[in-house]
């Protein structure tokens, strides 16, 4: 980026002197000019007479702006170029989004599951600088969305994430496995696992702690977070003729699971109950897990009086032809 600066600013404090030049020079025009009054002029010489005048005040104007111009010139104006390099270690997050029917209880507004990829988006739009992907999990698990930088295709595969895609349970240790599948190879400087659930581990092939040590082992922390109020939740049945109805069934999140998975790994735990604790959990993640930008900066200055003195040079030039040529020749 180009910008000009000036080596010796206290240079334009000259520019003062040029007020009353000015003054002093309009005064004496006024003080010495005559007055004759004739009956009638002749056209050619009233015009001579007009032409004359205004000719007359071209040198002066040319001082006046061949000082400032000198004066712009002592001031040393400088092109000062700044440009930047930027290094950026991004962390690699993987969110492991449970997807299980009881993701539809409508404790949270308008479920479980809505919030959860509302609040999730909002997340991924706050960190541009880091690699982001989705693995779904419910009775098996699967990757939605694989580590990118582009948040939009990211946003895009969450908005199509519904309770259904796989077969109902609760596979909390083939989320994870999945998870560090995709982060194991991973060179960024802190990798990153947020699991969401809502129940309690009931099948897959991959103990839950087993998979905590496998996620330790490739130096990945993990975040769980328990989706649900405490005691009973709103779920969605339908009657015999399709009509929905709500009706309070039992809350069974594995609390103990879920903080020695994070003890496991030098993760947290940490209990969602609504939609509000679910934002300030993902705020609280954001600031503990936060990328290094370092920025080196570079200044280059140029001089660029020389131009400057150049006008004033040729004003002076200008105002010798004016001076010694044209005005002495005039009638």
């Amino acid at each position: 980026m180009n910008s000009i600066e000036f080596a010796k600013p206290h240079y334009f404090y000259l520019l003062i002197l040029v007020v009353p030049i000015v003054i002093y020079y309009i005064y004496n025009q006024k003080k010495y000019r005559a007055f004759l009054l004739f009956s009638k002029i002749p056209e050619e010489i009233k015009n001579i007479k007009s032409y004359k005048n205004f000719l007359i005040h071209i040198p002066f104007v040319l001082k006046i702006l061949a000082i400032i111009f000198l004066i712009i010139a002592l001031a040393r104006p400088q092109s000062t170029t700044k440009f930047e390099t930027t290094h950026t270690e991004g962390i690699d997050i993987i969110i492991a989004l449970d997807i299980s029917g009881s993701m539809l209880a409508r404790d949270f507004k308008p479920d479980r599951l809505e919030a959860s990829k509302e609040i999730a988006i909002e997340f991924i739009s706050g960190r541009p600088n880091d690699r982001i992907g989705l693995v779904l999990f419910s009775s098996e698990s699967f990757t939605q969305c694989p580590l990118t930088t582009d948040k939009a295709v990211l946003i895009n595969l969450f908005k199509e994430v519904k309770v259904g895609m796989i077969e109902d349970g609760t596979a909390i240790g083939m989320g994870i496995a999945n998870a560090v599948a995709r982060l194991k190879n991973s060179n960024a400087k802190s990798k990153v696992i947020i699991l969401l659930t809502d129940g309690v581990n009931n099948t897959g092939n991959i103990d839950p702690l087993t998979a905590a040590e496998l996620a330790r082992s490739f130096g990945i922390r993990v975040y769980t977070i328990g989706i649900g109020t405490s005691g009973v939740a709103p779920y969605p049945f339908k009657d015999i003729f399709g009509r929905t109805f709500l009706q309070n069934v039992p809350v069974e999140i594995d609390e103990n699971l879920l903080k020695k998975i994070a003890e496991i790994t030098d993760g947290r735990y940490f209990r969602a109950t609504n939609n509000q604790k679910l934002r300030e959990i993902y705020a609280e993640i954001d600031k503990m897990e936060k990328s290094i930008i370092n920025k080196n900066e570079y200044t280059r200055k140029k001089e660029e009086y020389l131009p400057f003195a150049i006008i004033a040079f040729v004003l002076i030039t200008l105002l010798a032809i004016f001076n010694y040529i044209i005005i002495k020749k005039l009638p």
